[in-house]
């Protein structure tokens, strides 16, 4: 028997999970409930619900360039490093780019740090690792992606909530799940907000 058919047949008596969580766009979510995801809450969630056989995870974030922001950064990669060292997860990081535009107020600064490509890209490399792909995620730019991992037989679920989800996504996966109406326990320390002056 070739390998590959062999990979394939082993693939589908297991239930491998590959989950991609699209930080900014769950920020909403975050910022709603007030408080912050616990990741080790939602690991052992997601190998309940969809009964794991394995589980790999995948985080994507941009960051603001050092001295962009008047408070200090170090925690933030901090957690960057926490999860990549004590959860295992593959960290996509970068910063975000500072764009200069010009409209009718005048020129300001704009800052972009979309990680779609990046998404899209693991999805597709790792194609034939995963039974189930979980996308955390309201956009609905994913939706080309999401229809083909389902006609290429793949189950795929999507996590946002109500006030960052998109309609076609919602409906275009074989099942959606609110963050914030899930009975479970997800959720870590509360946020707090930092000061006008210390967000400028």
């Amino acid at each position: 028997m070739r390998s590959g058919v062999k990979a394939s047949q082993d693939l589908l008596e297991e239930n491998v999970i590959y989950v991609f969580i699209n930080a900014s766009n769950v920020w909403e979510a975050i910022k709603t409930k007030g408080r912050f995801f616990d990741y080790e809450k939602i690991v052992r969630y997601i190998d309940s619900k969809f009964s794991a056989t394995s589980i790999k995870i995948f985080y994507y974030s941009a960051y603001p360039a050092e001295g962009t922001r008047n408070y200090c950064l170090d925690d933030k990669h901090k957690f960057f490093t926490f999860l990549k060292k004590g959860l295992r997860f593959e960290v996509r990081k970068k910063e975000l780019k500072r764009i200069s535009v010009i409209n009718k107020n005048g020129e300001s600064i704009e800052e972009k740090g979309n990680m779609d490509v990046e998404i899209t890209i693991d999805a597709m490399h790792h194609f034939k690792k995963y039974n189930v792909a979980i996308f955390f995620t309201g956009d609905s730019d994913f939706l080309a992606l999401v229809s083909y991992l389902r006609n290429n037989g793949k189950k795929v679920y999507i996590f946002s909530s109500q006030n960052n989800i998109s309609q076609e996504l919602r409906t275009g996966a074989d099942g959606y799940y609110d963050v914030l109406k899930l009975k479970e326990d997800i959720w870590g320390k509360e946020l707090k907000y930092r000061s006008e002056i210390e967000r400028k």
